[in-house]
């Protein structure tokens, strides 16, 4: 499997996302197997990291980038367990670094805050040999996710205070010390989609009830009838991150960055005006950037979803520094700018942008607000909670969105 944006990756079949930590004690090798000559390149699917809208502040560069499309690498080299040992000093090997060629996708931690931090954390949690993702090379080349990744010894390192066991046919199984979480949404990523339940992902492969908090020694029960095979929309959580992943026959359906750009020249064009100050409003180019809000920018009381133009009417500061009294219906609450969201693959469908989530501001379809309002995402080492797909800010209020309620033109 070929990584767009690495162009030195080594290690076929197997991403492995990666961030600094510490790991220690199960080994696995991998053989290799030649592809058939002359093929055109497959795509098996894309990673989207949650929380960056489109791309990372400082540009998608190598290995580092919000987004990641996976296709079928020259030569395969799936894996099978081999040789098991015990390490009782597993700093003495050679671990862990993001410059190693088997390093596929380097990811960071996401601020559940609002926005993403792309430097190293000093609390960062996300194993440093997160996680890999074996694709078969035939159709319909099913994806399967696994905890852990292997270093540039072909070694799975579990650290010391890992959960691990050995299976009834003698093999060695465990998992990261925080977890590697996975939720398949009931229905597929569509326009009828349900959040599903999240489960942990064990380095064979095996699925779990979740622990009873996230680095818990003790493992949750299995669950035969669930397999680790990614469906279009399911969730992958390494504790810090989370990422999308989206199927080719999936992706068909999402929205185009053409049709998005499209729908903002539509709303533009209806010249929406601000109840107060009369003005004629507009979503921003996304060449801009979310940079400091313009003149024209709608913004919007997300209490009640009543759209205007910037101004200091209605400052209820002893409520809060964003609390305003919306000057149409009288609700206070956040009064904040609307942004488009630019991500198309985290989009259910290619529905006008109607809606916007909750304190943030980022607009998208009815459906695509909905079902991420109503989709908890893990946070900490017990909880869950709704967040903003583009910016990972945590939704408030009763539905965390609310519909965008524009005044036309009085001409």
């Amino acid at each position: 499997m070929v990584l767009e944006g690495n162009p030195d990756v080594g290690s076929p079949r197997t991403s492995d996302l990666q961030h600094p930590g510490s790991k220690g004690s199960c080994i696995l090798s991998s053989p290799g197997e030649e592809a058939p000559p002359g093929e055109e390149p497959v795509k098996y699917g894309e990673l989207i990291v949650l929380g960056y809208n489109g791309c990372l502040a400082s540009g998608d560069k190598g290995r580092r980038r919000s987004r990641l499309a996976l296709s079928r690498r020259p030569h395969a080299n799936g894996v099978k367990p081999d040789v098991m040992h015990h390490i009782s000093t597993p700093l003495v090997s050679k671990i862990g670094r993001s410059t190693e060629n088997m390093i596929d996708f380097v990811v960071t931690d996401t601020s559940p805050g609002g926005g993403a931090t792309e430097g190293p954390s000093a609390q960062s949690t996300i194993s440093r040999y997160a996680c890999r993702i074996l694709c078969d090379r035939r159709p319909p080349y099913t994806a399967r996710i696994y905890a852990a990744g292997f270093d540039a010894s072909s070694n799975i390192f579990l650290g010391e205070r890992a959960a691990k066991w050995r299976t009834p046919d003698g093999l060695m199984d465990g998992l990261t010390t925080n977890g590697v979480l996975v939720m398949h949404p009931a229905g597929g990523f569509s326009e009828d989609s349900a959040p599903g339940v999240w489960r942990e992902i064990s380095v064979c492969g095996n699925v779990y009830t979740l622990r009873d908090s996230r680095s818990a020694q003790q493992r949750g029960k299995l669950v035969e009838n669930e397999s680790n095979v990614l469906q279009d929309g399911s969730l992958i959580d390494l504790c810090g991150a989370t990422l999308l992943w989206r199927t080719p026959a999936g992706l068909l359906r999402a929205p185009t960055l053409k049709q998005l750009e499209a729908q903002r020249q539509e709303a533009n064009a209806a010249r929406p005006q601000c109840p107060v100050g009369l003005s004629t409003l507009a979503f921003p180019s996304p060449a801009r950037g979310r940079t400091a809000p313009d003149k024209q920018q709608p913004w919007v009381y997300v209490r009640c979803g009543h759209v205007h133009g910037y101004h200091g009417w209605g400052c209820r500061r002893e409520r809060g520094p964003q609390e305003r009294e919306c000057p149409l219906c009288r609700l206070v609450g956040p009064y904040v700018p609307l942004w488009l969201g630019q991500e198309a693959g985290l989009c259910l469908d290619p529905g006008p942008p109607s809606h916007a989530f909750a304190p943030c501001g980022h607009v998208c379809s009815e459906k695509t607000a909905r079902y991420w309002a109503q989709t908890p995402l893990p946070h900490g080492t017990h909880a869950f909670h709704a967040a903003c797909p583009f910016c990972g800010a945590w939704l408030t209020g009763e539905h965390g969105c609310v519909r965008l309620i524009f005044q036309g033109p009085l001409d």
